[in-house]
């Protein structure tokens, strides 16, 4: 279901331009790749008719276990990935990936895509791969990766895969938005000591160290493994997993496998994945709220409040704390 594979190509006319939710939504759920496209791309354009797929998917979200999978430049995102959407499918899970590339500084576009390193799934209509842009949005991911999600929920989507850029120690978002964070790490890249500076050890749920056939492997398992007894948790608290692989040969990934559904687990057992989901509703709710006044502080640039108080602060009539609050009252009124 890579994009627009497997639809007939009759409806790719009305599909493709269509702003019908309804009819959009209908057809991803009965998995048609290029409805799943476009809602996503009216996700990603921050289209008006937003609100209405937001809620047309809202009976649908929930159901998809979400993976997030991060580290930094060269240890093996992409094809760690790829190869976990195999073990997946030889489960019979239909499964989504976002792989969230850097932004073009030319025309904002995704500049990796990822779907070339995926091309052994290209034809599975049990997959759908997405690369979507970071747009400059720090953190690792898209500003639409969220919403972007919830696409492949509906879509029917068991899995859901969410590949972050690869930027180094700013890349804690994920965490935020997946049930399970795999932090990924390679021998003589010095992660180890990245993963301190960057506080990974606290948004890693399991630790991969790929590309174990390198020299140094074993040091870098056991500087993790290090940081992982240095860090306090109290009783029935999750420990980070440490796992070996060699994704390029296939090795060990039935054991990154084994190591999320053992975190699914426990998350279920500790009531976490209903604490997490429900965290991530919230960031979700706070971030669409602060878009709005956002843009509503920008209309007010056209007009004369918001340039009579700047004038007032740069003369000091007023100070830019009495000027933000009478800018918001302005806001609610």
């Amino acid at each position: 279901m890579n994009d627009a594979q497997n639809a007939p190509a009759a409806a790719s006319g009305p599909v493709r331009r269509s702003r019908d939710v309804p009819m959009l939504v209908e057809r991803a759920r009965a998995g048609d790749p290029r409805a799943v496209a476009r809602l996503i791309t009216l996700v990603e354009s921050g289209d008006e008719v937003l609100p209405r797929v937001a809620a047309a998917l809202a009976p649908y979200a929930g159901h998809a276990q979400v993976v997030g999978l991060t580290g930094s430049p060269g240890v093996g995102k992409s094809t760690t990935t790829n190869e976990l959407v195999r073990a997946l499918r030889a489960r019979g899970h239909r499964v989504g990936v976002l792989a969230i590339d850097p932004s073009s500084p030319f025309t904002g576009g995704a500049i990796l895509g990822d779907r070339v390193r995926m091309q052994d799934h290209a034809t599975d209509p049990g997959v759908y791969i997405r690369s979507m842009s970071s747009r400059g949005h720090l953190g690792g991911l898209s500003a639409a990766t969220p919403q972007a999600v919830r696409v492949l929920e509906g879509a029917g989507c068991d899995v859901v895969l969410v590949e972050t850029v690869g930027v180094g120690q700013a890349e804690v978002e994920v965490a935020s938005l997946a049930d399970t964070t795999l932090v990924l790490l390679a021998p003589g890249m010095g992660d180890a000591i990245q993963a301190v500076k960057a506080g990974i050890l606290e948004i890693a749920d399991v630790f991969v160290v790929n590309k174990a056939d390198r020299d140094g492997a074993d040091a870098t398992v056991r500087d993790i493994q290090g940081m992982i007894a240095l860090g306090e948790r109290g009783p029935g608290e999750w420990r980070p997993q440490v796992v070996r692989s060699i994704a390029a040969r296939g090795e060990g990934i039935d054991d990154i496998a084994a190591a999320i559904d053992k975190h699914r687990d426990w998350l279920e057992r500790h009531d976490e994945l209903r604490r997490r989901r429900e965290a991530r509703a919230a960031a979700e709710i706070e971030a669409i709220a602060l878009g709005v006044l956002r843009a509503r502080i920008g209309s007010l640039r056209d007009g004369t409040q918001l340039p009579t108080l700047a004038a007032k602060v740069a003369e000091g009539a007023i100070d830019p704390y009495a000027a933000a609050e009478e800018l918001i009252s302005q806001l609610g009124s």
